[in-house]
């Protein structure tokens, strides 16, 4: 069926309306015509009028076919902007969110008050904490994660980004050499009882970065407690909502000295730092 692009981008938005809310369809529209098939909105006012060619219909359909099915659009596109930065992404990783931006900018400071030289950024995943502080800072980061896959897809963002940094496989610290310096996570903090109420999307990224036993809390609290039997001086954690309190408990039990929850803007615990 022949259809312009206008009338392509109007379709698009009312098949996303079926399962997506209004505001997100209209935004998701947006990406599907500018990230997607490259196509920029001066370029739209331009040339909608015109007939889209029959491999862009087929596109838009392919997509939307599995779309309609859950996948979310980051794993369609194959990458995702997280701080003005493209990460390649893969269902190997979890797709970057802007809230670990706060995990980000809370290890960027307190690295900077401690005067830390080095840092490991466990559970990296397509690697957005890890290079990202390599390409900020003069800190020596490594990198760790325990899927072969996912560390795949980080070095290829390295390498992608210009970032300089080691990756080693293995569980949370066990892989680490040497001294620690400046721990920093993004663990699985998902309790697995939680997972029916999840949106649907979730079903498509590694069960494996998600979820946690004891109430998503187990590899927060084993990771607090081998960094803390490393002597690292601190350490940086992403969190779930109502999390800050017993991890925070936990962490005074283990020897940790000063511990901080911060909330993110929706007001739920979201970044665990102890000292």
């Amino acid at each position: 069926m022949a259809r312009t692009y206008h009338q392509l981008r109007a379709d698009l938005l009312k098949a996303l309306a079926v399962f997506l809310d209004a505001e997100e369809a209209q935004a998701e529209t947006m990406r599907w015509f500018e990230d997607g098939l490259g196509l920029s909105r001066s370029w739209m006012v331009l040339h909608g009028g015109e007939e889209a060619p029959s491999a862009i219909q087929a596109q838009v359909e392919t997509w939307l076919e599995r779309r309609r099915q859950g996948e979310p659009w980051a794993y369609l596109l194959g990458w995702s902007l997280w701080r003005e930065r493209r990460f390649e992404v893969t269902p190997a990783t979890l797709i970057p969110r802007p809230e670990t931006e706060l995990v980000l900018e809370a290890a960027l400071d307190l690295g900077r008050r401690l005067k830390v030289d080095r840092v490991v950024d466990v559970g990296t995943g397509s690697g957005i904490l890890g290079i990202t502080l390599a390409l900020e800072t003069s800190w020596a980061v490594t990198a760790t994660d325990l899927s072969p896959e996912a560390l795949a897809v980080a070095r290829r963002n390295a390498q992608s980004l210009g970032a300089d940094l080691s990756f080693v496989q293995g569980h949370l610290l066990d892989p680490v050499p040497g001294p620690l310096g400046l721990v920093v996570s993004n663990p699985p903090y998902v309790d697995p009882a939680d997972a029916p109420s999840l949106q649907r999307e979730l079903a498509w990224e590694p069960p494996s970065a998600l979820f946690a036993e004891e109430r998503g809390l187990a590899l927060s609290l084993e990771l607090l407690r081998q960094a803390r039997h490393r002597a690292a001086p601190a350490c940086v954690l992403e969190i779930g909502a109502g999390q800050g309190e017993p991890l925070t408990a936990h962490a005074q039990a283990m020897g940790w000295k000063r511990v901080q929850v911060h909330q993110d803007l929706a007001g739920h615990d979201r970044v665990l730092m102890v000292m």
